[in-house]
């Protein structure tokens, strides 16, 4: 793929992440527990690391992660995402090609999982108050519904854009 193409691919998946992330922060949260979201924009991680590539997929979830702190909600929406971020982000490269496409759902999943154990760290961390992973039940169920979704979101949407930006 040349660069320039890549580039605007690339430019094209970090602001529609971000217009999904900002958006998904307008909307309630499905269940009243701290920490538990729809994750909506790791469709479009998923996706570009399915299309361009693991790395450019996290300099797409960086620049989201950075700008969507500064739109919705500042420095403590910025640690906790950045920590949900990147755990979630290593666990998806490590497992995406231990699966094959049609199982990305489960790279989903894994990634869902990674994401809430790395913010529920954040917030222990920060509170110095270790009974938050009494938590940690309802954050693991959510993760596997909210990742299953976006994975089989991702994999539908990853099947028809390949063969049209691919």
């Amino acid at each position: 793929m040349p660069k320039t193409r890549k580039l605007a691919l690339m430019a094209m998946f970090t602001a529609a992440s971000l217009i999904v992330f900002v958006i998904e922060a307008q909307i309630p949260a499905p269940i009243p527990v701290p920490g538990v979201k729809l994750g909506l924009a790791n469709i479009v991680t998923l996706i570009a690391m399915v299309m361009l590539g693991r790395r450019e997929a996290g300099l797409i979830l960086l620049v989201r992660i950075a700008m969507g702190s500064m739109f919705t909600g500042g420095v403590s929406a910025f640690i906790f995402s950045i920590a949900g971020g990147a755990l979630a982000y290593a666990v998806m490269c490590l497992t995406l090609k231990l699966f094959p496409e049609k199982l990305l759902w489960v790279v989903s999943v894994l990634g869902a999982i990674a994401h809430n154990l790395g913010q529920l760290i954040a917030a222990i961390i920060i509170t110095k108050t270790s009974s938050l992973m009494l938590y940690a039940p309802v954050l693991l169920a959510s993760a596997v519904v909210t990742g299953a979704f976006t994975g089989l979101a991702a994999m539908y949407l990853t099947q028809r854009l390949d063969k049209r930006v691919g």
